[in-house]
């Protein structure tokens, strides 16, 4: 149930919001936790249908689960108990849906359930790795370290995805201008000209006449086109989302040339670290390796590391299948690997394999940024070059007569 509420802080300055609760002496129980004295408390009114918020838009982001277990921790070291720090945490929470879940997982604290089964109950916000360390924390009575760790794990994830994306943006752009300038070249510019080169008598160079026959067939065809676009647009949307889809996919991505590798390098460092982090957290190696597959984020890795899953409970080494894929894991990773099973610090290995390749990944980003800029200048130049020679080809002709 939703709340509207009006309360004075500690400095008597007036706060108007709204607080959700299993009923309304919950919610002033959760306001007075919060070091607010209520004035009006009522039950909030249904809304109409065009006033709902749209949850499609409330997702909850890497950040704010980063900031929830960063905030979840402190509050916890502070000695405040885990109940109140949820409730807290609820109240200021901003994302409407992300609010709801915490208020869920603070009833389910209340009612006597442990922390990492409340996590389990949204499973599509906390990940396997998650609720995994949460559990760790809470059997060995270090819950605020996992969870301290848990918020720093997700900020190196977050500034790697970002890293990764941020440089996607620069070619994505130049992209999507690039098309909008041949759009106005080829439905304005073209029909313009082509009017007064026809109109000279002349025979039209060959480069000519097919940017005119491109243009005439875009302007009388663009249905078909964006019909064509909408059918394979919608087929390739529910094909992705197959498992024979997402493999064929997930394996062209490391397939190209330049992306390929970098992407390699982010899922191997992935890798690596949740593995290093549940391996020292005490979970056993065979259920760390299947939460590593679960979270490594790409089908082919997933299948190698059940893969090596299978082979561990039959008492053979990590290592050993990492040797039979050398294209997805590198003799540098499988020798750092091999190194920590046989010394006993498979943790300690894993994670100078991290701290490298977190190295290589910012080295490729930069690198790929420094190749990827000039050729898309030259590509776009080649292809506006183009557009602007058939134009200027006949009128060179006649000047020449």
């Amino acid at each position: 149930m939703k709340f509207n509420y009006q309360a004075r802080d500690a400095k008597g300055q007036t706060q108007i919001g709204q607080v959700e609760a299993s009923s309304q002496d919950a919610a002033l129980e959760v306001l007075s936790r919060s070091s607010l004295y209520v004035t009006l408390l009522e039950e909030a009114a249904k809304k109409p249908v065009y006033a709902k918020r749209i949850s499609f838009f409330e997702k909850v982001s890497v950040k704010d689960v980063m900031l929830f277990s960063r905030q979840l921790a402190i509050m916890f070291k502070s000695q405040v108990s885990l109940l109140e720090a949820l409730r807290t945490l609820a109240v200021q929470t901003k994302n409407q849906s992300f609010k709801e879940k915490i208020f869920d997982m603070a009833e389910q604290v209340e009612a006597g359930t442990p922390l990492s089964q409340a996590l389990a109950l949204h499973s599509a916000i906390f990940s396997p790795f998650y609720i995994a360390m949460a559990k760790s924390g809470e059997a060995s009575g270090t819950l605020a370290k996992s969870l301290e760790y848990l918020a720093d794990h997700l900020s190196r994830e977050y500034e790697l995805t970002s890293r990764v994306r941020g440089a996607l943006v620069y070619p994505a752009f130049v992209v999507a201008v690039a098309f909008l300038v041949l759009f106005l070249m080829m439905f304005f510019v073209i029909p313009n000209m082509t009017k007064v080169l026809e109109g000279l008598g002349q025979q039209l160079p060959l480069l000519t006449r097919i940017v005119i026959s491109t243009a005439d067939f875009l302007r009388s065809k663009w249905w078909l086109l964006l019909l064509l676009l909408a059918l394979s647009g919608t087929f390739l949307f529910r094909y992705v989302r197959t498992p024979e889809g997402k493999r064929f996919l997930n394996s062209a991505f490391l397939s190209f040339p330049l992306l390929g590798p970098l992407l390699s390098m982010v899922y191997l460092a992935r890798f690596a670290e949740n593995l290093s982090t549940l391996v020292a957290g005490g979970i056993p190696i065979v259920q760390a390796l299947d939460i590593t597959g679960s979270v490594v984020g790409n089908t082919v890795y997933r299948k190698i590391i059940s893969e090596a899953r299978d082979e561990v409970k039959k008492g053979r080494n990590i290592s050993e299948v990492l040797q039979r894929h050398p294209k997805e894991f590198p003799p540098l990773f499988t020798q750092m690997v091999l190194v920590g099973e046989k010394s006993g610090t498979l943790d300690t290995s894993l994670l100078n394999i991290v701290e490298f390749y977190q190295k290589e990944v910012a080295r490729t980003v930069d690198s790929f940024l420094s190749l990827i800029e000039p050729m898309l200048i030259v590509v776009l130049g080649l292809m506006i070059g183009g557009l602007m020679a058939s134009v200027l080809l006949p009128l060179y002709q006649i000047s020449a007569l």
